[in-house]
């Protein structure tokens, strides 16, 4: 097998034992060498082409979506600028009035009757004004319509959708918002009440990743960011999904890893262990099972999460589980005790206790080592709870992205001043000498792991305030937690998140040196190309 060498401008390996070289070696889908030039093997085969470039080990995105890859196939109306898969950009909408202008101009567009669904709204930028059936039924009232918001943890539909629905006339699940007449307003909150419009339009969009072309287009966005692993945090883990996934990711070109994890609440816990036990027979090199996510509550800047006393400091009720405490858990234990890897969803510091509470004491029935439970988001994690999470052995990946999107909005509504200094603590975790990562949860923002590297170095938000600039971290921290970092919280840093001898050759080249460029500069990097297996895919 032909062996290649890369000559480069600077190779930041992440390899505590090598942190830099200027030269790697690539045989097959393999990393044989990395080092000087005196250190490649005299046989190789020299690729100039990244020679004026910069190396680094591929970009982990330890907490995304392939819903990335299926959004766009949706009307956006979210109120930042964003790009699509195709290059376009659509720009961002800045009040209720442009919202429903472009939903009449697409509706238009459209068959008579056909549902019309859009995302990325985000009332949180509307002060004083909660998006409710009124206004979209001002916008389109012919046809049922469901606007998918920012968070994905709310949905709100006109009166159309609500008939079609039957929640209209029929019962209350939780999380369906009513007015001040005791009627569904169109809001619905979490996961039971948007399933209700999910079955009633034949289609979850949580399940739209069971589709070779979502699939294709996930990987695609994700490898021009550098991207060469990647999860699929809150899979169906359907039979068809399997299959699938298994299918996509074994095409030649297939540009990442993929690591889904199985959706926890969908199945009684004897039935998901089944699965999810049964899914990881099927791992190859290209797509790795393990991973459960488990969902306890909500988004912060959706009033959905649950915060502990003083709880939203503009004074709004608190927010919702998305199962019972009880029944959480119970599930924690299960899934602990059968030896399998939990990724859970705790935004609110409440809810950050209550999952602190049930890992300590499953590993105190159930001892493990090296478990690698991640708590995902903890956006507000408290320095008592971060001493109990190192204590306790757990991974954290944090919603670094969170800072900008949402910073201005946490300052002054969600949780105030006083809290906003511990948003996202990232050098609190990481002088406890916690295993942290850092995200995107693209489709909630857009997927860039320099961005969000970015964020957790500035810590701005998008009015360029700072916010807790005690807890920001260097540039070498940030470029860790996006490559190494994310691949320990995934249990794949034997393979991936450092470029050493034996691991996969996979590698994110970039035009400018992120330590050489000023910290505010970070972002703007741009990806020259992507490397996986040894493959290369231009940019």
């Amino acid at each position: 097998m032909s062996i290649t060498v890369y000559p480069a401008r600077r190779i930041l390996t992440m390899n505590p034992s090598q942190p830099e070289a200027t030269h790697v070696a690539v045989q097959g889908d393999r990393i044989l060498a990395v080092g000087d030039a005196q250190a490649m093997p005299t046989d190789a085969r020299i690729d100039d082409r990244f020679a004026d470039k910069v190396i680094l080990p591929g970009f982990v995105e330890g907490h995304s979506h392939a819903l990335e890859g299926a959004m766009w196939d949706y009307l956006y109306l979210g109120y930042f600028s964003r790009v699509d898969a195709e290059g376009k950009e659509w720009p961002g909408l800045k009040s209720v009035a442009e919202m429903q202008a472009r939903l009449r101009q697409h509706a238009e567009s459209l068959p008579p009757g056909e549902p019309l669904v859009a995302w990325g709204f985000d009332p949180v930028y509307f002060p004083g004004q909660r998006l409710s059936r009124h206004q979209l039924d001002e916008a389109v009232g012919d046809r049922p319509l469901v606007v998918l918001h920012a968070s994905l943890h709310v949905m709100t539909v006109n009166s159309a959708m609500l008939a079609l629905s039957g929640i209209s006339e029929g019962p209350r699940v939780e999380g369906i918002m009513l007015d001040e007449d005791g009627q569904p307003n169109g809001e619905l909150q979490e996961m039971a009440a948007m399933f209700v419009v999910f079955d009633a339009l034949g289609r979850n969009l949580f399940e739209a990743v069971a589709s070779p072309e979502v699939l294709r287009r996930y990987g695609a966005i994700a490898a021009a960011k550098g991207v060469t692993t990647i999860t699929d945090l809150y899979n169906p883990l359907s039979d068809d999904a399997i299959a699938l996934m298994v299918e996509v990711t074994r095409e030649a070109d297939f540009p990442v890893r993929l690591v889904p994890a199985m959706g926890v609440l969908a199945w009684s816990a004897e039935e998901g262990i089944a699965r999810l036990q049964a899914a990881m027979g099927h791992s190859h090199e290209r797509l790795v099972f393990g991973p459960a996510k488990l969902m306890t509550d909500g988004s912060i800047q959706g009033y959905t999460a649950r915060l502990k006393w003083p709880h939203y400091h503009d004074g709004h009720p608190n927010g919702l589980w998305n199962a019972e405490p009880e029944g959480l858990v119970a599930l924690v234990h299960a899934y602990h005790q059968a030896g399998l890897q939990l990724h859970i969803h705790t935004n609110g510091d409440e809810a950050v206790e209550l999952m602190l509470d049930a890992l300590e004491e499953a590993l105190t029935l159930w001892p493990r080592f090296d478990h690698r439970h991640t708590l995902q988001h903890c956006q507000i994690i408290d320095h008592a709870q971060l001493r109990r999470a190192a204590r306790l052995g757990l991974c954290l990946n944090m919603f670094a992205n969170h800072l900008y999107y949402w910073g201005d909005v946490h300052l002054e509504r969600t949780l105030g001043p006083t809290r906003c200094q511990r948003l996202e603590p990232l050098a609190s975790a990481r002088r406890l000498g916690i295993v942290t990562a850092i995200h995107s949860d693209a489709p909630v923002t857009p997927l860039g792991p320099l961005f969000t590297a970015w964020c957790a170095v500035n810590r701005q938000s998008a009015s360029g305030q700072t916010l807790g600039h005690h807890e920001a971290v260097s540039v070498e921290d940030a470029l860790e937690m996006i490559t190494l970092g994310a691949a320990i919280t995934l249990g794949m840093d034997d393979r991936v998140g450092s470029l050493d001898v034996g691991k996969f050759a996979d590698m994110a080249v970039l035009d400018d040196d992120p330590l050489q460029v000023s910290a505010q500069d970070l972002r703007h990097i741009r990806v020259h190309a992507t490397v996986s297996g040894g493959q290369v895919h231009e940019v």
